[in-house]
């Protein structure tokens, strides 16, 4: 019996590498793929490639600057100066991992695509194809695959879903993998410091100009230094005293303002989002009960989900929730399956 094919994303970091030996384990032929992005370090494909080899796989290293700088890097900047909080991991995801890789798969006659999230895809009773959290809640990484095409789902395997980081680890050591105690990366891979600012600077060879701090009522309390150094919820590097904790609420990109508030005042209860994706069908015009994550690491909130246009959505919270960033994604859950999601557009 011909074996099934699968095509590894590998980055040359545990959680791929593990990938690639649970798909052989799971009794499937494996091949591994690195994406070569801009900006991204060049032994990862070294690493992978070694991996590869351990494993008796092949490997093959896929060069996509251009397109990671266009979908992803530009969108990235441009948002930003737009006064929007964007996520590009989510863009990545759509772009390029479940984008260009997924149709590269299916192009080179491959059965499915297979990465290192830490979510899962399963049947439901009905026979109709979900993506879930992940088992350990701390590691779960379905927030950020929320863009993916539905009709992707059934070639998609997401083997360390089932798993903790513990677990992978201990497979990576006892595979003799180089990288089982590598620690996982925490920055945006393209700006590895965290300087946003600096990196849209350079990027761009533009300035940005300073403009004044206001509260809610339009009073001036100071001076900013640019806009593209200052997040929805932001509390430090402000570079103000107003005698108490200080935190941003939101910018005018027109007017070239920031508003400072205090912690209390950045709760919301509702939002709107628009771009939408969703993986699951509901009929939401009379709206329907969901839990939904505003971040990557907020603890989701239960709320009423309703359409209010073709591309638009209105979220009402239960309970006030702190510093909801336009720009962000939003993600809806029904217990611990992904609805959808899209990017949140306002906050009142």
């Amino acid at each position: 019996m011909t074996k099934k094919k699968v095509l590894v994303a590998m980055s040359g970091g545990i959680d791929s590498s593990v990938c690639a030996h649970l798909i052989q384990t799971m009794g499937y032929e494996a091949a591994g793929i690195t994406m070569q992005l801009w900006g991204s370090d060049p032994t990862n494909s070294r690493d992978a490639k070694k991996i590869s080899d351990r494993l008796s796989m092949s490997h093959d290293t896929l060069i996509l600057n251009d397109a990671f700088q266009s979908c992803v890097v530009d969108r990235f900047i441009s948002d930003y100066i737009a006064g929007l909080t964007p996520n590009p991991c989510v863009e990545c995801n759509r772009c390029l991992k479940f984008g260009k890789l997924f149709e590269i798969a299916m192009e080179r006659g491959f059965d499915f695509l297979a990465t290192g999230h830490y979510a899962k895809i399963e049947q439901n009773e009905n026979g109709e194809w979900q993506l879930k959290k992940a088992a350990d809640a701390a590691k779960d990484q379905s927030y950020f695959l929320w863009s993916i095409k539905k009709e992707a789902l059934p070639y998609l395997i997401l083997p360390l879903g089932s798993y903790t980081k513990a677990d992978i680890r201990k497979i990576a050591e006892e595979q003799h993998f180089e990288n089982a105690h590598r620690s996982d990366s925490q920055d945006i891979c393209f700006i590895p410091d965290g300087d946003y600012a600096s990196f849209i600077q350079s990027q761009t060879g533009q300035s940005f100009p300073k403009g004044k701090f206001i509260d809610p009522d339009g009073k001036v309390l100071g001076e900013h230094q640019g806009l593209i150094h200052y997040t929805v919820g932001q509390r430090k590097g402000l570079g103000i005293a107003l005698g108490h904790p200080a935190f941003v609420a939101s910018k005018n990109v027109a007017k070239n303002t920031v508003t400072i508030t205090t912690d209390a005042e950045l709760y919301r209860t509702e939002l709107t989002a628009t771009k939408l994706n969703f993986l699951c069908e509901r009929d939401l015009s009379d709206g329907i009960r969901v839990s939904a994550k505003i971040r990557y690491r907020h603890t989701p909130a239960i709320a009423t989900l309703t359409r209010i246009a073709e591309d638009r959505v209105k979220l009402v919270f239960d309970e006030p929730q702190r510093a909801i960033a336009p720009g962000q994604s939003v993600v809806f859950y029904e217990d611990d399956v992904v609805l959808g999601g899209g990017i949140i557009e306002q906050n009142f």
